[in-house]
């Protein structure tokens, strides 16, 4: 482990003191969970803007190169049902 300085608020100390108590843990302990946690809501906050990027990024191809199917048709969400019916009439 690295030893670091921080400054903290008289009210923060008093509430960590009083948590720590409460918990039967330590001012150290508290703040090594509390920072670990932090790091982690940032990870998954990075992992959805992500995600949000791509989508977007696909939703702009698509406006430019319309989706289709295996077959080659274009008109799969307007024709849903059309082709459904195709498919179940097969089986």
């Amino acid at each position: 482990m690295k030893r670091v300085m921080v400054q903290l608020t008289e009210e923060q100390v008093k509430a960590l003191k009083e948590l720590a108590k409460a918990r039967k843990t330590s001012v150290a302990k508290l703040v090594r969970e509390s920072v670990a946690q932090y790091v982690a809501a940032t990870d998954k906050q990075a992992e959805r803007e992500e995600k949000r990027r791509r989508a977007l990024e696909f939703v702009e191809m698509m406006k430019n190169e319309p989706f289709h199917d295996k077959d080659g048709a274009t008109d799969v969400s307007e024709n849903h049902d059309k082709y459904l019916a195709g498919i179940y009439g097969q089986w």
